[in-house]
């Protein structure tokens, strides 16, 4: 009776041990499983924000130049860039076209009125370059504020992309600390449940002893 007692008793200690032992296994292996689809999804995540960031990437960079010109041009950057800017509009094949196009219909209007050497028409050929400068000049911003929009919406594009990323690379993090813990508290149990096993036979035998039993 005494052999069979021992059995028994070594039985529920060995069957507890290899009881816990393979739930600590098995919450190892999702935990692990779990933190490979974490790492998955955090590495599509980055590779898809990459993706948006380089395709975007010539707007914004376009963006960003044209607000610079835009700066350039109302004198932000300095007296020496606006005269810059402003020089390269006046320098332009575009201001040399305009400008003698012009100024041969003046003078062709005013030879057919008769009035090519009047003040009139020399007071319209010294306003005329300014004028068209001016023109030019409200042109450009106007097409480089174009530009700029375009770059701040790719711009706020990204930052979208990059905020959703950021959520999902957080939410892949969370999953894998909840398995971990998950797997850690499952061990946990398992190795309480199989002491406390060991500790209901202890019990078990030493009653037994008292009543006789063996």
């Amino acid at each position: 009776m005494t052999w069979g007692m021992v059995a028994v008793a070594g039985a529920t200690i060995v069957g507890g041990y290899m009881a816990s032992q393979s739930a600590s296994d098995a919450a190892d292996s999702a935990a692990q499983a779990q933190g490979n689809a974490s790492a998955a999804q955090i590495s599509e995540s980055r590779r898809q924000f990459n993706a948006i960031q380089d395709l975007l990437k010539p707007y914004t960079q376009a963006g960003t130049g044209a607000l610079t010109a835009q700066q350039n041009l109302l004198g932000l950057n300095g007296a020496d860039e606006q005269q810059k800017a402003i020089g390269a509009i006046s320098g332009s094949p575009q201001m040399a076209a305009l400008s003698q196009q012009g100024e041969n219909a003046i003078l062709q209007n005013a030879s057919a009125t008769g009035g090519l050497r009047g003040g009139n028409t020399q007071a319209a050929l010294a306003q005329f370059r300014p004028q068209l400068l001016s023109q030019l000049i409200q042109q450009q911003y106007s097409n480089l504020g174009g530009i700029t929009s375009i770059g701040q919406n790719a711009a706020a594009g990204v930052g979208n992309a990059g905020q959703n990323s950021s959520n999902q690379i957080i939410n892949a993090l969370g999953q894998q600390g909840a398995a971990q813990a998950g797997a850690a508290l499952a061990s946990g149990q398992a190795n309480a449940q199989m002491w406390g096993g060991i500790a209901n036979t202890a019990s078990m035998l030493g009653t037994m002893k008292l009543m006789g039993k063996f």
